[in-house]
This record gives structure tokens, sequence and C-alpha cells, in this order.
């Protein structure tokens, strides 16, 4: 009777959390019943969505910016009509994405000369930058770009005559021509290399102000890139032809002093006090 029956069963054993049900889920917190999106999903990461210091508006503006296709406007009244927050909080929301490098917001002129704001959505701040432990050794330093060549401005016609005063005439002139136009300031360089061509005009008998208003009248509508090349562009297609060759006027007669003849006493015009021709003559004859 005291033998055991190595056939009985064995004693139940007391269950293990985890164990012996390892897809049991958790007592408390969220369960997740997730689906596997194949389409029309955005890979978030979760530094922005589980980020300790930003705000759930921020998180959320965020999910959504980085969700949208290339172009899509971001500004705030766009934002603030898309969700019911208004534009006060959701400018604050902006500003702490900023501020944490998900968004870089710069202005920047168009060809057109209008100033826009253009907005660039990071979805992992700090990504372009340099690993810690790539590399101990310090970045090698590189030489500072050289600036581009400056392109030289078209010639313009020059004088036959350098004259200092006419020179400082035109000087004069093309630093006022930003009076006239804006978009007509130059540098103390260009004005140097253009003088020569408006002292040109001026030597051919025209006036300062038909000179000014035959560079600036009729300026396009768009910007002037570079305002110095169109001027000397105009100083050389828009030359005016030599004025007419006008022959010298011959000096009027000479008018001699009233003198009394010394041999009759009669009045005749003469350099030189003498004789008239009545008298002269009479002496002359045998």
């Amino acid at each position: 009777m005291d033998t055991e029956n190595p056939s009985a069963p064995t004693h139940p054993q007391s269950r293990i959390p985890g164990k012996n049900h390892p897809r049991r889920g958790p007592h408390s917190g969220v369960v997740h019943d997730n689906a596997r999106h194949t389409t029309r999903f955005t890979v978030i990461g979760n530094h922005l969505a589980q980020h300790p210091e930003l705000s759930g508006l921020a998180i959320g503006l965020g999910v959504h910016i980085q969700s949208l296709p290339a172009g899509a406007p971001v500004d705030i009244k766009t934002l603030a009509a898309r969700f019911p927050e208004g534009t006060t909080r959701i400018a604050a929301a902006l500003r702490e994405l900023e501020t944490h490098g998900y968004l870089r917001r710069t202005r920047e002129r168009t060809e057109t000369g209008r100033i826009v704001t253009r907005t660039v959505s990071c979805n992992r701040p700090g990504h372009r930058t340099t690993p810690a432990d790539a590399s101990a050794r310090p970045a090698r330093r590189t030489a500072p770009e050289k600036p581009p060549p400056r392109k030289r401005l078209p010639a313009v016609p020059q004088p036959s005559y350098t004259s200092p005063t006419l020179l400082q005439a035109a000087i004069d002139l093309l630093a006022g021509l930003r009076r006239a136009d804006p978009r007509l300031l130059i540098s103390a360089t260009d004005v140097e290399h253009l003088a020569p061509g408006v002292a040109t005009w001026l030597e051919r008998d025209l006036t300062p102000t038909a000179v000014r208003h035959a560079l600036t009248s009729g300026l396009p509508n768009e910007p002037l890139h570079r305002p110095a090349a169109f001027l000397a562009h105009r100083l050389a297609a828009q030359l005016p032809p030599l004025p007419p060759y006008r022959a010298p006027e011959p000096p009027p007669p000479v008018r001699h002093p009233l003198r009394n003849c010394d041999g009759c006493d009669r009045a005749i015009r003469t350099a030189e006090p003498g004789l008239c021709r009545d008298c002269a003559d009479k002496e002359r004859a045998p």
C-alpha cells in the first residue's frame, strides 16, 4: 500500500502571470488594437508623438503638418480655419515646434520682389548633423569661398575732350537719378564708369535735364537687377548724333572814329589822323 503509483496524475501547478498566458493584456492602461496600414499613412517618430516638452496642440500640429503634401499652405490663418483653436494658440504652438527644430520658417524675396514665408517641416530635428561618434578628429577647416567675379559693365561712349567740369556735371547727374526712381541707385564705382558716357551726351549740346529724361523715361516695371548695366546700354544705344556744323560768322566791320582831315578839315573815319581821299589824291597829282 505504500508503493507509489507512477501513473498517477501530478498535482496542479499555480498559474504564473505572463508565463502560462503570455498574450494576456495588462491589467490597466491603453490596449492597442492595431491594423497594418498599406496606403495613406505617415511615419511619425515617437520623439514627436511623446515629446516631453511640447504641448498637445503643438504635437498635433506637428503630426498634421508632416502628413501634408509638399506645397500645402501651413500659415496661421489656414491652420486656424482647419482647427477649432484660435490664431493665438496656433501661433504659439508653431513657435514651440520651431523652438524644438520641427519647423524652420524663413522670409525670402521672390523674382517679382514679393516677400513670402518659406516653411520647412523636419520629421527628425538634427538628422543632417554629423553624429558625435563618427570621428573624434576635429573637422578640417575649409578655405572661405571667394566671391564670384563681378560682371563687367558694357562699354559707354567716350567724350572727345575730358573736361573736369563736364565730368563733374555727369557725376552729379548720375548720383541724382535715384531721386527719379529708387531702382537707379548705383555705386560710386559704377558712377565712375558711366560718367564719360554722360559727358559725351552733354558735349553734344544736350542739357542735363534732357539727359536725365532720356535715362529715366520708359523704365521696365520689373525690378532692375543691374541698374548700372541698364544705364550703360541706354547711353550707348540711344546716343544722339552730333549737332550740325555751323560755320563761324564773320566778325563785324571795324568802325573807326571820326577825325578831321588835315587838308580840308572834312570829317572822315580813319584809324590815324591824316588826309581824306580827295586831299590825298591832290598831293599825289603832279
